[in-house]
């Protein structure tokens, strides 16, 4: 059975997969309430389903980027679960759920973003294209600075309408999406290691053309 959790945005997503498909999930009520809220939802979704923690089989963890805070409160719940149940954990960016999301339930069509809030009035955002791939990013950026008219899922549309017109679903992240990324493996796999990118420690993309517009 796999757990899989991700607290880089305000609420916090809790599922399981059995291998096939996603059996439950569950998100917190409150926003900002990640240290409070994850380990009481990781018990009840384990509760309901008549589970404990020693049949799970591996976990998986959003990566961000996020806040510190919250991202801190996955990361750690993530690592000290493997360690102590002696199983492996995949981290995922959390932008790549949203975008796998956003294509396998058809709100996309073409290239586009995802934006999700990095709060102080900014975004984080990466361009993909229309299989889902990541050609971009993940960067840190005022809204007015990668305003863009390709349709943008993630909570970043939603916050700043004017400079992204055309908001799509999904707005946050699903740790079942997440969960079904992990076990059909259709993103990268990473470390279960933060991605922070707060300026001035946002790292360069790769090299490859940017589909971003500019600074």
């Amino acid at each position: 059975m796999l757990l899989s959790f991700d607290t880089a945005t305000s609420l916090v997503t809790v599922a399981l997969h059995d291998g096939e498909a996603v059996v439950a999930e569950r998100f917190s009520e409150l926003p900002m309430k990640h240290g409070e809220h994850l380990a009481p939802l990781i018990e009840a979704l384990l509760t309901d389903n008549g589970l404990v923690r020693q049949d799970l089989t591996a976990i998986a963890v959003g990566v961000g980027p996020g806040p510190f805070t919250g991202m801190r409160v996955g990361l750690v719940t993530a690592r000290t679960l493997g360690y102590v149940l002696e199983i492996p954990v995949y981290g995922v960016c959390t932008l790549d759920v949203i975008a796998i999301e956003a294509i396998d339930t058809g709100t996309v069509a073409g290239d586009f973003l995802v934006a999700t809030d990095a709060r102080r009035k900014e975004v984080y955002l990466a361009a993909y294209d229309d299989l889902g791939r990541r050609l971009d990013g993940p960067v840190v950026s005022r809204p007015a600075d990668v305003a863009s008219d390709l349709q943008v899922a993630g909570e970043g549309g939603l916050l700043y309408p004017e400079h992204f017109p055309h908001a799509v679903g999904p707005s946050r992240p699903s740790a079942g999406w997440l969960a079904r990324v992990v076990a059909e493996e259709r993103a990268e796999l990473l470390d279960p290691e933060p991605l922070y990118l707060r300026r001035p420690d946002a790292v360069a993309s790769a090299s490859h053309k940017s589909v971003l517009p500019p600074a």
